[in-house]
């Protein structure tokens, strides 16, 4: 994938589910719920749907303009690791960020109340989480 077609998606969980055909033991049937939190080592397949894309340079700028600051460097991590996760322990700093930012294009104003929206309802359900990934990464390593 050519850099100018890389891209950064924020997808956020849409739901979870146990994979069909996972033996659930009988006496484990009533920890449904604790085992949805579990994870994928019991068979649960957390579903995504994107929520928000930005071409990766652009992404590289507003993050840029962010104040410096344990926010802007969990965003960062996306340049260094190609993937991060954001949920309810990263919703107060990335909001300051946000909220404090820099002189923002009215792409970037945009984009920074979509992501404070998505943070919003992180507090709200704090089960909902967003998985940030760099598209093109892979073949990039």
């Amino acid at each position: 994938m050519d850099r100018s077609e890389q891209r950064v998606v924020f997808y956020q969980l849409s739901r979870k589910f146990v994979q069909e055909g996972q033996a659930v033991p009988a006496q484990s049937r009533q920890l449904i719920h604790y085992a949805l939190a579990l994870g994928h080592h019991v068979g649960v397949i957390d579903c995504f749907t994107s929520k928000l894309e930005i071409p990766l340079d652009d992404y590289r700028g507003w993050v840029a303009r962010l104040p410096t600051g344990e926010g802007r460097r969990k965003l960062d991590g996306l340049l260094r690791f190609g993937e991060i996760e954001v949920n309810v322990g990263h919703t107060k700093m990335l909001r300051t960020a946000f909220e404090s930012g820099g002189a923002f294009s009215p792409s970037e104003t945009q984009w920074s109340r979509q992501i404070v929206d998505l943070l919003n309802a992180i507090d709200e359900e704090p089960a909902l989480y967003l998985m940030v990934r760099r598209q093109g990464w892979a073949a990039k390593r």
